[in-house]
């Protein structure tokens, strides 16, 4: 690992080590808030993402941190995302770890003009470190990994229909689930992106894309040889607000998930 991966990874885990497993199936029930509909901070997602956005501006003095919470606090943080920035989520998956389940994450992602440039997503039950640098290849702690899909037949999908509008959710079941299995979504991009590149799911389709969410994971997965881009094929860019995003295990899988979604009519956000 790079000195910049050895950096990442030792104040990612302080502070899972700190703040997020002390508290995991110990929070009390004053250190979890509903801050929107169906949508939990915890005192843990709080107090980690103020220790990364210090940590990280230290590091890079003059790069703007744009956080989960800080950007729910203050929408004005989000026009960080157009420029240099870190982009965090201190717990990704945070209904899991509320419940004491897993699976959660935290994530950082290094970007500019738009793009992410580098990911660490680290998983503090597993003590994995996801990496990627783009044009670098992708990485899990030190061995780098390459996309495969699984052995299934038909593939394996996971899809988050929760989030999708109530007509095309219902377009969705009808005319693409039933080409597939149904994976169980894990709740949680940061499990998903490496459940879709280790190949035990074979494609996740999102309809949230939220930057916190998907810098990282979205880097990952391309950077390991999968797909991750736009129902159209545009790349994912950080700063955008449009909804829908597609993964697969490989670039075949994607495409051939995309022609069944444009010839249903499904459209992302019902557009």
């Amino acid at each position: 690992m790079s000195a910049l991966d050895d950096e990442m990874l030792a104040l990612m885990r302080f502070a899972a080590e700190r703040s997020i497993m002390p508290r995991w199936r110990n929070l009390a029930a004053g250190e979890i808030e509903e801050k929107a509909q169906d949508d939990l901070v915890t005192i843990a997602d709080r107090e980690v993402e103020a220790f990364l956005a210090d940590a990280l501006t230290r590091l890079a003095p003059g790069v703007p941190v744009v956080g989960e919470e800080a950007a729910h606090a203050d929408p004005a943080v989000l026009d960080h995302l157009s420029g240099s920035c870190w982009i965090v989520d201190p717990i990704d998956g945070t209904a899991n770890f509320a419940a004491g389940r897993g699976h959660f994450a935290t994530m950082i992602a290094l970007a500019d003009g738009s793009e992410a440039l580098a990911a660490w997503i680290y998983d503090p039950q597993r003590g994995r470190l996801c990496r990627a640098r783009r044009g670098e290849g992708a990485f899990v702690d030190d061995e780098r990994i390459v996309a495969r899909a699984g052995n299934h037949n038909p593939p394996v999908l996971s899809a988050m229909t929760r989030f999708m509008a109530a007509d095309q959710r219902a377009l969705f079941e009808r005319e693409i689930l039933p080409h597939y299995s149904a994976g169980q979504a894990p709740g949680c991009a940061a499990e998903e992106y490496p459940l879709v590149a280790f190949g035990r799911h074979d494609i996740a389709i999102y309809e949230r894309t939220l930057p916190w969410d998907h810098a990282a994971g979205c880097l990952f997965l391309n950077e390991a040889g999968g797909r991750c881009a736009r129902q159209d094929g545009t790349p994912y860019r950080v700063d955008s607000g449009r909804k829908g995003l597609i993964a697969a295990a490989t670039p075949a899988i994607w495409a051939e998930f995309v022609r069944r979604l444009d010839r249903s009519g499904y459209r992302p956000g019902g557009d």
